[in-house]
């Protein structure tokens, strides 16, 4: 872990990036706060008063990427993967950080269970049909990962078909690269205790009831193979074309803010330009003037 001074330096790319080699989920803290202003007494307060300036930035470059995509025809688009334990945030962080942007430029998935004739094709089929077009954010509210996931946790499929799957996903997020989508992909970091408490806020409290899945206690207990799984996962799909990005989750507004500045330093290096209207701009104000 970086020191606080030199984390002050690195970008939130740098410090949440997930490490090379062997993962260790149980040696990475889900209540850090690095990267985060103030010191420990005020650093809330200081980053919530941030996030409306980082979100209106993400908003705009958001919106430029888009009307190039318009009339430009620059191919490039975004996706953000969200991946994560039940209540580590992947709902907040769509409400929090992508809900502050124009809606006209985002494509959001919600993945569930596998339809029988998404089942009936590759396991990639159904990632591949929600792709974001050209200019637009695309979000994976869970993904393609789930397919080595709960399926390798319950044993949904042969540890044959599941282990090639790794492999088969880092040439598909390779080529989604050199294609102009640059992969943000998130692994919400949340630890057991705090699953616990959010489980039960939900039942505590009836306007959240609805969000409560029985299902959810029957994963909870399989909390150390669903780790392990993570560990994997991370370790074998981290890569230079789409490396993952580990975010601290036990407190929402500081997973909040860590998304929304990964996101805007990914907006920050694509760097798109308003395009320029295709007329003759004195011409069409004499018109309009005129008019």
């Amino acid at each position: 872990m970086a020191s606080k001074k030199a984390a002050k330096k690195l970008s939130f790319s740098d410090l949440l990036r997930c490490p090379t080699g062997k993962v260790d989920l149980s040696g990475l803290a889900t209540d850090s706060t690095v990267g985060a202003l103030g010191g420990k007494k005020d650093a809330k307060e200081a980053t919530l008063a941030e996030m409306a300036d980082v979100c209106a930035r993400l908003g705009e470059l958001q919106e430029r990427l888009f009307a190039a995509s318009r009339s430009a025809n620059d191919p490039r688009r975004v996706l953000l993967v969200l991946q994560g334990m039940d209540t580590a945030g992947k709902g907040g962080v769509v409400g929090h950080v992508v809900g502050t942007m124009s809606p006209y430029g985002i494509q959001l998935t919600a993945f569930k269970a596998p339809t029988p004739e998404e089942l009936s094709h590759d396991f990639l089929w159904r990632i591949r049909n929600a792709l974001p077009e050209a200019g637009h954010l695309g979000v994976f509210d869970r993904s393609h990962y789930e397919d080595v996931l709960i399926a390798r946790v319950r044993n949904l499929v042969p540890k044959t078909v599941w282990s090639r799957r790794y492999a088969a996903i880092n040439r598909f997020e390779k080529v989604l690269a050199e294609d102009g989508c640059t992969i943000v992909k998130c692994f919400l970091h949340v630890s057991p205790q705090v699953q616990k408490n959010r489980l039960l806020a939900r039942l505590d409290d009836p306007t959240k009831q609805w969000k409560y899945n029985p299902g959810d206690v029957d994963e909870r207990e399989l909390w150390p193979k669903y780790q392990e799984a993570y560990e994997v996962a991370l370790e074998k799909c981290s890569t230079e074309a789409a490396p993952w990005y580990i975010v601290p989750a036990d407190h929402k507004w500081y997973r909040n803010y860590a998304v929304a500045k990964l996101m805007l330093e990914a907006f920050e290096r694509l760097d798109p330009q308003w395009p320029r209207g295709e007329f003759d701009l004195p011409k069409e104000l004499a018109r309009v003037r005129a008019s």
